[in-house]
């Protein structure tokens, strides 16, 4: 029997960065989300953050591409969060997004980063959130395409 572990931190923003996910009804998004993932036989691992953008942890199944699941859980997610009305400022999510590989080893600093998005906000902003993740990956942050 094979066995995968295939470890991804993602993070989608909403359309311009906007404050749109009001707190009241971020959970319903959350557990919309779960579902997602889990249909496509991924396990959710960790979801959070704060109103301009989402992080998802997830353990991606081995037939489901890193595209294909983040733009899943775009387009349904964005469909749902206009028709249900719980969301009345949403103008759908950004174009970009960033996914970072994740090891074992991560995994319980990644859920413990997820879970603290509130208090860590209070301090940092998303573009300082984003500039710091892609340094501390080894990538290269150019403002240019982040902007």
């Amino acid at each position: 029997m094979s066995k995968t572990l295939s470890l991804h931190h993602f993070v989608i923003n909403t359309f311009c960065r906007k404050m749109t996910i009001n707190r009241e009804n971020e959970e319903a998004l959350y557990r919309f989300i779960w579902k997602i993932v889990s249909d496509k036989k991924c396990k959710l691992l960790r979801i959070g953050g704060i109103e301009n953008h989402v992080h998802i942890f997830v353990d991606i199944h081995p037939l489901i591409s890193i595209a294909s699941l983040i733009g899943e859980i775009k387009r349904q997610s964005s469909i749902w969060m206009r028709s249900s009305n719980l969301f009345p400022e949403f103008e759908g999510w950004g174009r970009e997004y960033f996914v970072f590989s994740k090891s074992l080893s991560d995994k319980n600093v990644v859920i413990e980063y997820i879970k603290n998005q509130k208090n860590h906000h209070a301090a940092f902003t998303f573009e300082d959130e984003i500039k710091g993740m892609v340094i501390q990956e080894g990538g290269v942050w150019e403002d240019s395409l982040y902007s």
